[in-house]
């Protein structure tokens, strides 16, 4: 008699399995993450806000077709990734990427991609050891990065002389902002953190907010009505804010290239905004900091937004000198949202005045209380509480028995 085989369960293959969410541009694959996806894209040099984006949609697995760290600079986005656990694979290059079909069921394993048991890609796995010494080397090349920095700066101020200089260009809003401080949030680096820092100082000084792009979607989140949104009308319009938003603040500000067409500008009225239009090449956070100078602003807050070095370079993107020479002319009014609880702690409010009565009128009492005037009132204090007490304790006994439980 032949007895059966018991078969043993297969192995599954070792790596990590997830849906593959594919776009070469980063910014149009953002909005289709969903949690566990593997984001595969073709981002050279993965800065810390892109970076912060992909981690906040919940990725498993970041898969790149150029090098995360191309050692022209020390960018800070793998860094972030590698902090929150999310698996790096770099370098699959092109053909990789076009192997790799949105919405397949992939698993990667020591670099390799595949789709069932078809090998479609290779790259490199990048792990936290592996991102602090390509950063390290990186550093070494920051002298030439901010050499063409410098170059591109002096190019844009020549450029934007009439607008940095003179205010030139810009829209007059309707909302009030001389003599008053004002708020501009943008959706950047722990800017939820920060915004939460300040809320004493929103809710007692009630600033002007101003919200730059995503940034005003954050306001309403957090329970506040930005009073001007800033929008780039090169921005796709799934990423802007809800028209309710747009629509519930007094100024709606278009940041427009010079030249530009007016598409954006007609999306906008179509959905019952008018818009001001803004042309210039500033990005729509120094547009933001510009109008609020330019309108003598008495103190601006920067929620989101940092200006180190570091974030500079980080950056790497056109608008980087527009950063850099706006926070020139704002100078000493703009202050970043982290400083504010440091430099503010809150109006003097009326139960503050209550205690410091409350204190003085205990130290006047026992000042009083060592005088031969005040010893007398402590006697006759003291007499007057005993025949208040005897009173208490034996006349109203005799009542209560006088007048009997159902008088």
């Amino acid at each position: 008699m032949k007895l059966p085989v018991r078969q043993r369960p297969a192995t599954a293959p070792p790596g990590l399995v997830g849906t593959a969410r594919v776009e070469r541009r980063t910014r149009n694959l953002l909005p289709r993450l969903r949690p566990g996806d593997l984001a595969v894209l073709d981002h050279l040099d993965m800065d810390r806000a892109t970076a912060q984006a992909l981690v906040d949609s919940g990725v498993a697995a970041v898969i790149n077709a150029s090098p995360m760290i191309s050692g022209r600079y020390a960018n800070l986005g793998p860094q972030v990734l590698a902090d929150a656990g999310v698996l790096l694979v770099d370098g699959i290059g092109t053909d990789g990427l076009s192997a790799i079909r949105d919405g397949a069921r992939i698993r990667v394993h020591e670099g390799s991609v595949h789709v069932g048991d078809e090998l479609v890609a290779t790259g490199h796995e990048v792990d936290g050891d592996d991102v602090r010494a390509q950063m390290d080397q990186a550093r070494v090349g920051m002298a030439t990065q901010l050499e063409t920095f410098m170059h591109n700066s002096s190019e844009f101020l020549r450029r934007e002389e009439d607008l940095l200089l003179h205010g030139r260009g810009l829209p007059k809003p309707s909302t009030r902002i001389a003599g008053r401080a004002v708020v501009v949030v943008v959706a950047g680096h722990e800017h939820e953190r920060e915004l939460a820092a300040i809320r004493p100082f929103l809710r007692e000084q009630q600033p002007v907010l101003i919200g730059v792009e995503r940034g005003a979607e954050v306001l309403r989140e957090a329970g506040f009505r930005p009073d001007i949104v800033v929008l780039d009308a090169r921005v796709d319009e799934a990423e802007r804010p809800s028209v309710k938003t747009l629509r519930a603040a007094r100024d709606v500000v278009l940041r427009i290239d010079r030249g530009g067409d007016r598409s954006a500008t007609e999306q906008l009225e179509r959905l019952g905004v008018r818009p001001l239009r803004l042309e210039s090449g500033a990005t729509p956070e120094d547009a933001a900091l510009i109008l609020a100078d330019a309108c003598d602003a008495s103190l601006v807050v920067g929620v989101g937004m940092h200006a180190t070095i570091e974030e500079f370079l980080d950056r790497q993107r056109p608008g980087l000198a527009s950063t850099y020479l706006t926070r020139l002319k704002v100078g000493p009014r703009l202050v970043d949202a982290t400083a504010v609880p440091h430099l503010y702690s809150g109006r003097v409010r009326p139960r503050h005045l209550y205690l410091v009565m409350l204190a003085g009128l205990v130290a006047l009492a026992a000042a009083i209380s060592v005088t031969p005037v005040g010893g007398e009132w402590r006697d006759s204090l003291q007499s007057a509480l005993a025949d208040l007490v005897h009173t208490l304790v034996v006349t109203v006994p005799l009542v209560l028995n006088v007048q009997g439980p159902f008088s």
